[in-house]
């Protein structure tokens, strides 16, 4: 084993220590570390050494970068329909930068909520309740410019696959020429805790691009014969599509609703769901011929003759 010298201090720390998933911590002093991040909280990383275990305070970071780039990116699934990954941890600041442009704001002729890129071909989820008897649906992609992100609405959005019961939606945003896509992982494994840190992107009450973070309440909150996430991150009408991520920038839920009598009580679908629902799409394929999908029936003219049974 390769020897390791931590010189003891104010988080003053030189490793010569691989590590099979690691990062590299640079400090302000000049020093660096190389180590999995086991933790990010109050503040600190908490960093895996491979012989011993230590807390770094955030602001004597100067930058983290992953040791191996190579293996830290998304992967296609076996559904080759979305992709996974096995990340590194990173800041909410360094997240949002990295995936917020594969998070979109759906809009519809009576609302909006917001959803997010899983492929390259331009595959997006939502709830079902965003786009519920709507066909006429649009989104809006904030893509990267040279210093900022840009607006781009693109309207014609198709509707590929709609489940009511898990209360998500699958929607196909048509090609652009001079736009690439930029996909967001669905995370591999469900091995969230009560405790753990996710943060939300969404447009809520449809303030773009809001960014909410907070801890897992409970991971397996029952409604209705569903299994929710309860978080505290803050979940408002808006937000309802958007992704839940972890702090590997894995998307670990769809957030779709709140409790309106608390604060700090907002609910997410969890991945295993939504992986279901897309490896199975075309079992809720949807048909625009089928009189009970997305059209918006007016209701008939009354006879003036006419009064209601007493």
């Amino acid at each position: 084993m390769p020897r390791c010298l931590r010189s003891l201090g104010f988080a003053v720390l030189i490793l010569a220590c691989g590590a099979l998933r690691a990062d590299i911590i640079e400090l302000k002093t000049g020093q660096k570390i190389e180590g999995e991040v086991l933790k990010e909280a109050g503040g600190e990383l908490v960093i895996d050494l491979g012989v011993d275990i230590v807390r770094i305070p955030q602001n004597q970071i100067k930058t983290r970068t992953s040791a191996k780039p190579g293996e830290a990116e998304a992967k296609p699934a076996s559904d080759e329909f979305y992709q996974t990954a096995d990340l590194p941890f990173r800041t909410v600041k360094e997240l949002t930068q990295k995936f917020g442009e594969g998070v979109v704001l759906v809009q519809t002729p009576s609302g909006l909520g917001s959803g997010f890129i899983i492929n390259d071909k331009g595959y997006c989820v939502t709830n079902y309740h965003v786009v519920e008897q709507e066909t006429r649906i649009a989104v809006t992609i904030y893509h990267q410019g040279e210093s900022e992100f840009v607006r781009r609405r693109i309207d014609s959005v198709k509707i590929i696959a709609l489940n009511p019961f898990f209360d998500l939606a699958l929607l196909q945003i048509p090609k652009q020429d001079d736009l690439k896509f930029q996909p967001v992982p669905l995370a591999k494994k469900n091995d969230l805790r009560e405790g753990d840190e996710v943060f939300a992107i969404g447009n809520p009450l449809g303030l773009e691009r809001s960014v909410s973070q907070g801890i897992i309440g409970t991971r397996n909150r029952n409604f209705s014969g569903m299994v929710y996430i309860q978080t505290t991150a803050e979940i408002n009408p808006g937000n309802s599509g958007g992704p839940l991520f972890n702090l590997r920038g894995e998307v670990v839920g769809v957030t779709n609703m709140k409790l309106r009598a608390a604060e700090g009580l907002g609910f997410a679908i969890p991945v295993t769901y939504l992986k279901t629902f897309i490896e199975n799409r075309d079992a809720f394929a949807f048909d625009k011929n089928n009189p009970n999908t997305g059209f918006r029936y007016i209701d008939p003219p009354r006879r003036k003759n006419f009064s209601p049974a007493k």
